[in-house]
Formats: structure tokens, C-alpha cells, sequence
């Protein structure tokens, strides 16, 4: 009898099969209004295969197949539920999702970029959606430790900016980095978060992409947003009011002022929690990553199902720069000099003003993610 020399590859990649067969019946799930419940997980054996009969062969395939014909009409724990969501949301129409998609899909006609080495272009799996301000640079950076993390170099601005959505999804596929299979592509843009279109849009791209959102003190990423946009104009050699005049109007908080109204996250969240529900959403805490970043960069690599790879020795605390910066195989790298400004001084009753106004909000924000932060 014939024998077939079979070389079985074994790696890591192998396991994003287990994750596609997933991610079908959460698609088929979700169209059926039902709720997937993840029974199992598959692992690939590393041991190799040698020799196998065509007998063997034969059998092995029919009883895969037969199995996978048990599983298909069990169906096994597919509850009638629907994910949990603000009450007042809703998903978008089915007939302007695939309208907008046809749309996108007439105009690119989705041609692959693939490089000799196997490597290609793919549209991001996960994005780093914001906060600004909240650590989305370090956050990605740390992230980037891993090898099997792909990360875009600078924010694309895809969703939010009007004449990038424009180009289509094959432009936004342009701008992500080569990648293998094995290999998940990250995007940060952290205007994405503040952005009321931008949720579905990405929902309209990938209804299944995986978020992560770090935020900080809401008072403490409002006194950042200031000094990023002083020293900007620091740079430029032009003049900028002090943070009271952004602050104070009339003798009262200025509400109105951008950068208050971006630390308003319970707003921003339910706008997501409309499109995607919490499970999809990986909220870092971006005042202890900049801390104690390892258990944080351990809870990202778990919602990510990435293997363990980061450690605590991959972080060390600069006492120069006063934060962590990284070491990666014997390089050390630090993130840039604009990073970790100090604050300007602002007067302590006017800070008070602004952590009593934040109170309610963020109370609102900590019940609609089911968790707390160490805010004032």
C-alpha cells in the first residue's frame, strides 16, 4: 500500500484557525439574533506526524467530517439572547450597513499588498481606540514588546477624518504594516473614542474587532490635553492663554471647554456600547500602567488571546525621566520627550472645582462598565 509522507508545521499560527471557526458562529449567532457561548477551545498537538496510511487518511477525514455534521445541527448552547447594551441603543439597520459596504467594497475592490517573504497587508483586528491623553503611545509601544503584535507607526485618522473614509477600506488597508498570519495588526487613533461616527463605522468594517480603551483621571487627562497643545504652541513660538482662561468662564466652570468635555467617558461609552458590547471593549487603566505597567500589559495580552510572552524584566523605571520606559532583547528605549510633561501649577480650588464636577459622571461611567477607578 501506498504510504504519504506527511510534514506537519507546527506554530503558534495555527491556533487563529480555532479563532476563525470561532468567529463564524459568533457572525451566524449574531444574524440569528442569538448568543455564542464559547464551549471549548482547540489547541494544535506539536507532536509529529511521520508516516500515514491512505486507509488512516481516509478514516481520520470522514470522521472529522461527520463530526462536524453532529456539531452543525446540535448547534450546542446557543441561547435567544442579545448582548447587553444601554437600553436606549440600537444597531444600525442591516440595509445601511451593507450599503455602506458595498459602497466601500465597489470602490476599492480590495486588491491584497503581499510581500515575497509571505508577509501582507491586512486591516486591523484590533485599534486603540483613546483616550487622548490616557497613555495610547505607551500603551502601544508596551503592546509592541510582543511578537506577535503588528503595530500601524502613526495614527491613521481613518474613521474620524472625513477625507480619509472617503478613500475606502483598501486606502486604510494601505496604511497598516505588513504582517504573517500568525500576527495581529493594531491601530491607535485616540480621537476614535470622542468621535460620535466613528463607532459605527468601525462596527460597519468588523462588527467582531476587539477594542482597547485606556483611560486615566478624568481631571488629570484634562490638565494633559492643556499642556500637549501649550507646548505645542511653545514650539511654534506662539503665544497661548493660561489654563485658567480655558477653565473658568463667568466665574464658573467652562463646561464647554474640549478638553473637560473629552474626559466625560460614560457619554463616549454608551455611543460604543451601541455598535459593540462590553466583552469587546478591554478598558486599560492608564494611571497604573504608567505605575506598574506589567499586570496591565498581562490583562491586554489575555483579551488579545496572545500567548505570554512580556515580562517584568521588559520594564524598568528611568529615575531620570520619573516613568517606565522598555528593554526589549538587551535594547533599551524610552517613549519620546514629550511625554510625561509636568502639569502646569493650577490653583487648588479651582481643581477641586473640577474633580467635584467630574463626581457624578464618573459614577455613571463606573456602572455602565460594571468596574470602579481610582479617581478623584
Amino acid at each position: 500500500m501506498k504510504k504519504l509522507d506527511i510534514f506537519l508545521i507546527t506554530c503558534r499560527c495555527l491556533r487563529t484557525v480555532a479563532d476563525e471557526v470561532t468567529f463564524l458562529l459568533e457572525k451566524y449567532a449574531q444574524q440569528k439574533n442569538h448568543k455564542f457561548q464559547r464551549l471549548f477551545y482547540v489547541e494544535i498537538a506539536t507532536y509529529p506526524i511521520t508516516w500515514l496510511s491512505e486507509t488512516r487518511l481516509r478514516t481520520f477525514a470522514m470522521a472529522a467530517f461527520l463530526l462536524g455534521a453532529v456539531l452543525l445541527i446540535a448547534q450546542p448552547h446557543i441561547v435567544p439572547s442579545r448582548p447587553a447594551v444601554h437600553p436606549k441603543a440600537e444597531a444600525p439597520s442591516q440595509s445601511v450597513q451593507k450599503e455602506l459596504l458595498k459602497k466601500t467594497f465597489l470602490k476599492n475592490d480590495f486588491k491584497e499588498n503581499i510581500h515575497s517573504n509571505g508577509s501582507r497587508q491586512q486591516l486591523p483586528q484590533t485599534i486603540i481606540i483613546g483616550v487622548r491623553k490616557g497613555g495610547t503611545r505607551a500603551l502601544l509601544e508596551m503592546l509592541s514588546l510582543h511578537p506577535n503584535i503588528a503595530a500601524a507607526e502613526s495614527e491613521v485618522h481613518f474613521f474620524d477624518w472625513e477625507d480619509h473614509y472617503g478613500n475606502g477600506l483598501q486606502w486604510y488597508m494601505n496604511q497598516m504594516p505588513f504582517s504573517y498570519p500568525c500576527q495581529i495588526t493594531v491601530e491607535k487613533t485616540p480621537a476614535y473614542f470622542t468621535s460620535p461616527k466613528v463607532p459605527e463605522r468601525v462596527y460597519n468594517m468588523n462588527e467582531s474587532i476587539r477594542l482597547l480603551l485606556i483611560l486615566r483621571d478624568p481631571s488629570e487627562r484634562v490638565l494633559s490635553d492643556y499642556t500637549q497643545v501649550f507646548y505645542n504652541h511653545v514650539q511654534k513660538h506662539k503665544p497661548y492663554p493660561s489654563i485658567e482662561q480655558f477653565l473658568i468662564k463667568d466665574g464658573e466652570l467652562n463646561v464647554d471647554y474640549k478638553a473637560i468635555n473629552r474626559s466625560l467617558y460614560y457619554i463616549h461609552m454608551e455611543n460604543w456600547l451601541k455598535y459593540f458590547p462590553l466583552g469587546h471593549i478591554h478598558i486599560v487603566d492608564g494611571d497604573k500602567l504608567i505605575k506598574d505597567p506589567f499586570p496591565e500589559i498581562e490583562k491586554v495580552e489575555r483579551f488579545l488571546r496572545l500567548s505570554p510572552q512580556i515580562n517584568a524584566s521588559n520594564f524598568y523605571f528611568n529615575k531620570t525621566k520619573g516613568f517606565y520606559c522598555l528593554r526589549d532583547s538587551g535594547r533599551e528605549r524610552c517613549l519620546h520627550e514629550s511625554k510625561g510633561r509636568a502639569h502646569p501649577q493650577i490653583d487648588s480650588r479651582l481643581l477641586d472645582k473640577l474633580h467635584e464636577y467630574f463626581h457624578e459622571p464618573n459614577r455613571k461611567f463606573f456602572e455602565l462598565v460594571g468596574r470602579t477607578f481610582d479617581w478623584h
